[in-house]
């Protein structure tokens, strides 16, 4: 196995240099072009750094969930899941994080990488309700850079294309994998029948 050691190495293997276009497109802040990324985004990957290692955690609400407070500074709530808040303790002992935006149906993604916080404040909370449902928290995210990515990748994995959608029943189910890794004590069928009700009551 050969071992990339040094950035020399590195980067003598990607050549030529990055094309300018891939350097400009860095933007210190929220442009009007990646503000309107930002408001059909539906989906976000959020990516964090604490002591016990990195956590990438999918975050999804209906499209624009991620408010732009003002040009340098993002707001997303953290609607219900699991309370594991694996990136919430995150994000508390160490601000860095980076987002990557998805829209469905078009390539381009975008890139936010910068330093969050949390805030309980009850008025920010409540501004962020939905079916009167206030999130506990709201990921307050100061934008150090801001930038799209480029289609290829989108493109090579077809993620759109209705004809690649794999069928859920070919897959394990969260009641099935449950079941497995635990000898059946939690999981099973009796997990998944009741998932879709669960899901609907908890949804926000």
């Amino acid at each position: 196995m050969t071992v990339i050691s040094s950035i020399a190495e590195l980067e003598a293997l990607y050549q030529p240099a990055p094309a300018p276009a891939s350097l400009v497109k860095v933007s210190p802040t929220v442009t009007p072009e990646y503000a309107r990324l930002i408001e059909a985004s539906p989906f976000v990957a959020l990516a964090t750094s604490g002591p016990e290692g990195l956590d990438c955690s999918p975050r999804g609400d209906k499209p624009g969930f991620i408010r732009i407070h003002d040009s340098s500074t993002l707001m997303m709530p953290d609607r219900r899941g699991n309370n594991r808040i694996d990136s919430l303790r995150n994000i508390v002992r160490d601000p860095r994080c980076a987002l990557l935006f998805l829209i469905p149906g078009s390539g381009t993604t975008l890139r936010v990488n910068g330093r969050a916080h949390l805030s309980a404040d009850p008025a920010l909370l409540e501004s962020f309700a939905i079916e009167e449902k206030a999130p506990r928290t709201v990921v307050v995210l100061q934008i150090e850079e801001i930038y799209f990515q480029c289609a290829r990748a989108i493109m090579r994995s077809e993620l759109w294309n209705p004809d690649h959608h794999v069928d859920p029943k070919d897959l394990p189910s969260a009641g099935q994998m449950l079941a497995a890794i635990t000898a059946n004590a939690v999981g099973g069928e009796s997990y998944d029948k009741s998932w879709p009700q669960r899901a609907k009551e908890t949804l926000w």
